[in-house]
């Protein structure tokens, strides 16, 4: 995978957490920053006084070496890029004193973060790799709110050498996620509590703040743990004691009787190692506590540790306290608590802890696996570094899971890209927007669950016309939008209602059942016909007049963008017809067949399909649209096959290709998410002229979400350079020295509508699996790749002969699930 050095680390900030557990960075400098632990989300949270350190001495004085394990911030590009922060050090003038590294290097193989430091003055090799546990399949075991960092340090010199590993956190119970911390003291802080824990084998401190009232938005508690031989320092008041702890610490018995053996460390440290004395108590008014795990480590020549250092946390509340689209409603005083999942399964942060050691070795082979499945595949370069960066939008702060078990997700989380009129706190444009879930495929492909939770909730929603709101509200007794004006667009997004259908045929491919799927036919039933009456009341099979989507707007008139989502939705409804109501089946199909006729009769210039001036705002025209083939890219993903000439679509995604991939960008008056000389998809353009007076809105812009979806049709249809050439400029963009790899932004951090990516896996397979048929498909490309296929995960080698190895490392597929392929068939 991409190692990001140099400048190139400037921006890099990975996703540490669980699946709606909050998450903190590391960054590639080392240090960890955008601390959201507790459900707020905050780009900018940081919490002080966290951080890992190393002193490395000999028996022979004067060698005694100490370093922070993070590089000294690198001065700010001289251009930063607009509407991004990740480069930001918020410590950047206010460093613990000890030394930095000389540098430090970050590898990436989502979940796994391995950091290299690099210094000539450390006679030791320095290497961290962190992770949390992430199991496709495995909604749970991938929710767990810890993080694990292992240490390796390796004796390079030709003396012994022993020292110390320090670990430390702060107790940041009570803070409510936003307000700066200075030091130890902050707002919310004062009477925090930290405990020393010993367990056999076992260092930690565990920490909580019993003064706040249970229901309290920032009540929790977190933990600072190893199972190495470490002293604690379970109290202090800076940074700089926490360094003198180790500074002071010592290891008398071990180097009087020679014996390094853990059992001689453990012994010794067991006894106190230095004379600094902890505060006591309850920290005082506005303050809290620091905590420091000092690991000891002893090493002859060319011999290495391993050391783990675990950080947990514990947040059982969170309120539905955000921003509300829609009318404003008297809810003064109400302060919608709807909880934590994650919280309903443990009983505190010693608990998560716990269920992590439980089954440590299971979850920590399983996350490798997957890892190493993509790392050691065959696929493109950039589709691999594409693949594994999809689990950090999976993690990100802008998807949560309430009390109850449901998913929701906002459609990124506020940052600089929102503070033109929302801020930069909270999550942005809630909830579940089915108009930018329609490119998600990352988080419903991996956690087939989570998938059927957001049908259930979406299709819950339900308008007695058979409307589906394009936002659902929370918690869910309050009233729905029905009726009202909405927001971003006004009413119910088209675009949104035919991506519920299609996303209820993904699960249903994923396994959903056929009971599943019964349970929702009704509302899919009522929903279409509600489209019907509603945009095709004359039959044509073509939908016309006010069509709210995606683009916060209306557009007027048939276009393709939605014409191809409506064409795609019959033949799902046609698919899924034959399951539960075989006598309707028909009726869908045949209206597809006038639809797609028409559609492409009305709307096909000879280079991509464009929309009949209709003089109303917004519209695009002649323009050529990035999305105009969405349907089609959705139909290649559930198997519907051309739902347009197949010429045609790749002549279109030809165009679309040649006049939108731009490179040179300067002001046009909306957000800027490429700039300079850099190269990016545009939205829309008029490559032969008529850009309206009002284009349509966001037509400049560079949707990272869009250029996924387009460069994967381009694989479907097997345009592999265009793909490529969309790919290397979003890739360049996002290459860690101006803009982050694990962050893709539109409006809001970590945007959902990026979870497109995940469909240029399948496309350039050509992997798919229909649980219906029990029928797993393999494409001719030779090579070793990646899969997950509803129930099962794992990967797939393909012959040059054209046989299939099929090796299931999570999951299982049916007994009686087929294999095919192009050369070859048999059952796994």
């Amino acid at each position: 995978m991409k190692r990001y050095s140099g400048d190139a680390r400037r921006a890099v900030a990975f996703p540490l957490g669980g699946f709606g557990t909050g998450h903190v960075a590391l960054g590639g400098d080392g240090a960890l920053r955008q601390w959201q632990l507790s459900g707020v989300a905050n780009h900018l949270g940081f919490v002080p006084d966290s951080f890992f350190a190393l002193r490395v001495s000999s028996l022979e004085p004067p060698a005694d070496v100490v370093r922070l394990l993070r590089a000294a911030p690198l001065p700010p590009h001289p251009n930063p890029a607009p509407n991004v922060n990740d480069a930001d050090v918020p410590d950047a003038d206010r460093l613990p004193p000890w030394p930095t590294v000389q540098d430090t290097s970050i590898e990436v193989a989502y979940p796994f973060a391995d950091v290299t430091y690099t210094d000539d003055a450390l006679p030791v090799a320095v290497a961290l790799s962190a992770f949390t546990p992430f199991v496709p399949l495995e909604s749970h075991a991938s929710a767990l709110p810890l993080v694990r960092y292992r240490f390796t340090v390796s004796n390079t010199s030709t003396e012994f050498r022993h020292g110390w590993l320090l670990g430390t956190l702060q107790n940041a119970v009570g803070w409510d996620g936003v307000t700066p911390i200075d030091g130890t003291r902050g707002a919310g802080y004062g009477g925090n509590v930290n405990r020393l824990l010993r367990r056999p084998g076992q260092t930690g401190v565990l920490m909580d703040h019993p003064g706040l009232a249970e229901d309290d938005a920032a009540y929790g508690e977190m933990l600072l743990w190893t199972d190495a031989p470490a002293a604690a320092l379970p109290r202090a008041h800076s940074a700089e004691a926490m360094l003198r702890f180790v500074e002071t610490a010592k290891l008398v018995t071990p180097i009087q009787l020679g014996d390094y053996s853990d059992a001689a460390l453990r012994a010794a440290v067991a006894g106190g190692v230095s004379p600094l004395r902890a505060p006591t108590g309850p920290s005082p008014a506005g303050h809290t506590w620091d905590a420091a795990v000092a690991v000891a480590f002893a090493l002859q020549p060319g011999e290495t540790a391993t050391i783990d250092v675990v950080h947990a946390w514990w947040f059982p509340n969170r309120y539905a306290d955000f921003d509300r689209f829609g009318p404003q409603h008297p809810y003064t005083g109400s302060r919608f608590w709807v909880g934590n999942h994650y919280a309903t399964r443990f009983g505190g942060a010693l608990d998560v802890l716990d269920a992590y050691l439980a089954d440590r070795e299971r979850l920590d082979t399983a996350s490798r696996a997957w890892a190493d499945a993509v790392r050691h595949s065959d696929l493109p370069p950039a589709l691999r570094e594409t693949v594994s960066a999809q689990g950090t939008l999976v993690r990100s702060p802008a998807l949560f899971r309430t009390a109850d078990g449901h998913a929701y997700g906002f459609e990124g989380a506020l940052g600089a890209s929102t503070r033109n009129w929302n801020g930069d706190v909270g999550g942005s444009c809630p909830l579940n927007c089915n108009h930018v879930f329609n490119y998600e495929q990352a988080l419903s492909r991996l956690f087939p669950d989570v998938g059927r939770d957001l049908r259930d909730t979406e299709l819950a929603a339900q308008a007695p016309d058979g409307a589906v709101p394009h936002r659902v509200v929370l918690p869910r007794y309050l009233p729905p939008l029905h009726g009202v004006a909405i927001g971003g667009p006004e009413r119910p997004a088209l675009d949104g209602m035919l991506g519920a259908v299609l996303k209820t045929y993904r699960s249903v491919l994923d396994g959903a059942g056929e009971d599943w799927l019964r349970g929702h036919w009704p509302a899919l039933r009522r929903l279409m016909q509600h489209i019907t009456t509603t945009w095709d009341p004359d039959g044509d099979g073509v939908l016309e007049g006010d069509q709210p989507v995606t683009y916060d707007i209306s557009l007027h008139g048939p276009n393709m963008f939605v014409g191809g989502l409506w064409l795609a939705a019959l033949l799902a409804m046609h698919r899924m017809a034959a399951i539960v109501e075989p006598t309707a089946a028909a009726a869908f199909l045949d209206r597809f067949t006038i639809g797609r006729d028409t559609y492409d009769k009305l709307l096909w210039n000879g280079e991509f399909y464009a929309q009949p001036a209709t003089g109303e705002a917004y519209d695009f025209g002649r323009g050529c649209l990035s999305d105009q083939l969405l349907g089609q890219w959705w139909a290649h993903q559930l198997d519907l096959g051309h739902i347009l000439p197949a010429d045609r679509v790749r002549t279109a995604l030809a165009s679309i290709v040649r006049y939108n991939l731009r490179t040179g960008f300067g002001e046009h008056g909306y957000r800027v998410f490429a700039d300079g000389d850099e190269t990016g998809l545009v939205v829309c353009s008029w490559p032969h002229g008529g850009r309206p007076a009002v284009p349509l809105r966001y037509c400049d812009e560079v949707w990272t979400g869009v250029e996924y979806q387009v460069a994967a049709h381009c694989l479907y249809e097997g345009m592999h350079e265009e793909a490529t050439a969309i790919l290397t400029g979003l890739q360049q963009r996002y290459d860690g020295t101006r803009r982050n790899p694990f962050n893709e932004v539109e409006c809001g951090d970590h945007y959902v509508r990026a979870m497109a990516g995940w469909s240029l896996l399948d496309a350039y397979t050509g992997f798919h699996y229909d649980a219906v048929t029990r029928t797993l498909r393999v494409g001719a490309r030779p090579g070793r790749f990646p899969f997950v296929a509803g129930t099962a995960w794992g990967t797939v080698t393909v012959a040059l002969d054209g046989s299939v190895d099929l090796d299931v490392l999570g999951g299982a597929l049916p007994v009686d699930a087929v294999v095919t392929a192009p050369a070859a068939s048999r059952r796994p």
